[in-house]
């Protein structure tokens, strides 16, 4: 951290939020200690998340980033929290390795430290689970400015207070991440999927319930809803190029239809990228169920949202370019909870970053007064 941005601890009670720009944990610590409220910031790919950060300065964590440790033949690696994704991506490409969780927004330049403290996997966690399943380890800073570490660098030594999936969705507000460490896999060799349009909701959840109980591995399975009312299923298989065809044959055959897609790189980009969401539109994530998909599907195709459902129905992106609010509303009658991650206009509160029903945690309470007594860091919305 430079002279001109160090925080002191002359630091006045009131100013207004300013940036810092750590080099080291140390630094980190540093600005935890001298600044009266803060909160982590990264390349700015989901900037609802700060939408009631209110008056605390932005602590940059773009300085802290590159990969400390990557093991190939252990299948893990350790990088700083600060560390573009696309670079993790890269480096792992070049041993046939990946990351299972498939987590969105790389080309837009996401964080790894962002990526956890969103909570963020993408489609592929249908087969191989969420980012929460492969942290094995963090390092963070929490609201005294004590280093602390949780998990370990290796699987067999993750053990202890699970810290790290403790800061999986803790929005930068119960510690600084400083690293992290994960588990990886093998890439899939190459990949093929099914396109499969279909006349409604009941007959697209038909069809995925046979893939579902059925021996295919499917890497993905994500649902299209359009203006109509019809659905388009999107079934991704992974393996040797050779034998796709004849298994994308055998999923035609159990859903009645579909085409295949031998080349699938750009369907499922748009879909990590989210380019199917305009620019002027809200992005939200939200947790659901496959019982919980209709109501809320014929709540959202009233209101002419476009919508995306993945991992099997249980997790839905919705693009929305109303009110927030009534967005909070629509979310809140059927008792679910939506996270906004960015949007035309920031979202504050009662309404941002979460949208939908409220979900006060006394353990949380508990947790965060342990981890941030002094309150330094923006209190996670109820």
């Amino acid at each position: 951290m430079n002279a001109a941005t160090h925080p002191t601890s002359h630091t006045p009670a009131t100013y207004t939020p300013a940036t810092y720009t750590p080099a080291t944990p140390a630094h980190v610590q540093a600005a935890v200690r001298d600044l009266p409220r803060l909160v982590p910031t990264g390349r700015g790919t989901k900037p609802s998340l700060l939408a009631d950060a209110g008056d605390a300065a932005r602590l940059d964590l773009r300085g802290l980033a590159g990969i400390l440790e990557y093991d190939p033949g252990e299948y893990t690696f350790t990088a700083y929290a600060g560390t573009p994704l696309a670079a993790i991506a890269a480096a792992l490409a070049e041993h046939g390795q990946s990351m299972p969780f498939d987590p969105p927004l790389l080309d837009a330049g996401a964080t790894l430290g962002g990526t956890i403290a969103a909570g963020l996997s993408g489609s592929s966690r249908y087969r191989y689970g969420g980012l929460r399943d492969f942290i094995l380890g963090v390092q963070i800073v929490d609201g005294q400015g004590r280093l602390i570490r949780g998990g370990g660098k290796v699987v067999k030594n993750a053990a202890g207070f699970d810290l790290p999936k403790l800061m999986v969705g803790s929005l930068g507000r119960l510690g600084i991440i400083i690293s992290a460490s994960f588990k990886v896999f093998p890439a899939p060799r190459a990949t093929a999927t099914l396109t499969a349009t279909l006349p409604n909701l009941t007959a697209a959840l038909q069809a995925q319930a046979r893939l579902m109980v059925g021996p295919y591995d499917l890497e993905a399975l994500d649902l299209l809803p359009d203006a109509q009312g019809a659905l388009t299923l999107h079934v991704r298989i992974g393996g040797p190029a050779a034998v796709l065809p004849a298994r994308l044959e055998r999923l035609r055959h159990v859903i009645g239809v579909g085409e295949a897609q031998l080349d699938d790189r750009a369907l499922w980009h748009t879909a990590q990228e989210f380019t199917w969401v305009a620019p002027t539109a809200y992005l939200i994530k939200l947790a659901t169920t496959q019982q919980q998909l209709p109501a809320l599907d014929a709540a959202l195709h009233h209101a002419g949202a476009t919508r995306r459902y993945a991992v099997g129905g249980n997790l839905a992106w919705i693009a929305w370019t109303g009110d927030p609010a009534s967005l909070h509303s629509l979310l809140a009658a059927q008792g679910l909870r939506g996270l906004v991650l960015r949007g035309p206009t920031p979202v504050g509160p009662p309404v941002g970053p979460f949208v939908g029903a409220a979900t006060p945690s006394p353990m949380l309470a508990r947790i965060t007064t342990a981890l941030d007594p002094d309150n330094r860091f923006p209190a996670l919305p109820a």
